[in-house]
């Protein structure tokens, strides 16, 4: 007889003090996050993949590439025009990267994890990058930590996300009250690619029940803190709040909500992202990583009650 296969692989378990986070391999995904005793990141039950791509790091690109197919110059002129698998045949597009399903390389230390895949060349992408994921525990929730580097030859494109969903322990998940540090949205067509941009409804700056939205949003022109964090935060009833930062290269925000998501009656996801949706073709603040070279961006979770 044997014993099936976790789908989101080996289970890695952190504490410290009061702060425990539970990392699975597949995906270098947070799956689990308590403070203080309260749960802040939206359980799914064991032996099922991750719903939605809970918590996985979406690389190279996040979101969505129209048609699968790219095109663009690096900065030394040399020209590329790509043509990816369609991992989204629905819509006929390419989504969320290349390592949602694959088992990274683990090594625990005290109080942290850092995860290791990389990106080898393929279709539609010729090229060769290592990436890492370092999730270390905070006082009041947990730091993490992407880094890439270019292994290959050629100047890389890169831009990464991540896909986690967030709760607050014995609240309604539609009665937390959501504020969005955006100035601008993204409009999309019935393909959720971007057709242009609009001003942010001021109920989401401002703070508005979740319950009374549906969103699958992307979001720009940031608001950042005197550290340079731009922070979204989810109110609780209690005086709760439950803040999701992203230093100054995620650059841009996804908000996305669900009734679907497995026992549970309803959830959001907060995703940071580095490039917004079809950058590979836009070229917006999409990264050409030089041979050789690496670079390091942030972004974290703090909860109080």
């Amino acid at each position: 007889m044997h014993t099936p296969v976790d789908p989101t692989g080996q289970q890695i378990h952190l504490t410290r003090g009061d702060v425990t986070a539970h990392i699975a391999q597949v995906g270098a995904a947070l799956r689990g996050l308590t403070v203080d005793g309260a749960s802040v990141v939206t359980p799914y039950p064991q032996g099922i993949q991750a719903p939605f791509g809970s918590g996985t790091v979406l690389t190279p690109w996040p979101n969505r590439i129209r048609d699968g197919r790219w095109q663009q110059s690096d900065p030394h002129g040399r020209d590329y025009d790509e043509q990816l698998g369609l991992s989204e045949p629905k819509l006929d597009n390419a989504i969320h990267g290349f390592l949602q399903h694959t088992p990274f390389v683990v090594d625990e230390g005290d109080g942290s994890a850092t995860l290791t895949a990389t990106v080898v060349p393929q279709k539609g992408y010729p090229f060769a990058v290592v990436t890492s994921v370092t999730y270390e525990l905070t006082d009041d929730g947990i730091r993490v930590t992407h880094r890439f580097t270019n292994v290959g030859a050629d100047a890389a494109p890169l831009g990464v996300g991540t896909h986690p969903f967030f709760h607050i322990e014995g609240v309604d998940p539609r009665d937390l009250v959501l504020t969005i540090p955006a100035r601008t949205r993204f409009a999309v067509d019935d393909r959720l690619l971007p057709v242009g941009e609009e001003a942010v409804e001021e109920e989401l700056r401002e703070g508005v029940r979740l319950g009374d939205v549906s969103l699958d949003t992307g979001f720009a022109d940031l608001d950042r803190d005197i550290a340079g964090s731009a922070v979204t935060t989810l109110d609780g009833p209690d005086e709760q709040r439950l803040s999701i930062w992203q230093d100054e290269r995620f650059d841009y925000l996804q908000v996305f909500t669900t009734d679907a998501y497995p026992g549970q009656d309803y959830a959001v996801a907060i995703e940071p992202m580095s490039i917004p949706t079809d950058a590979f073709n836009s070229g917006r603040a999409l990264t050409w990583l030089e041979p050789g070279k690496s670079c390091e961006l942030s972004w974290g979770v703090a909860y109080s009650a």
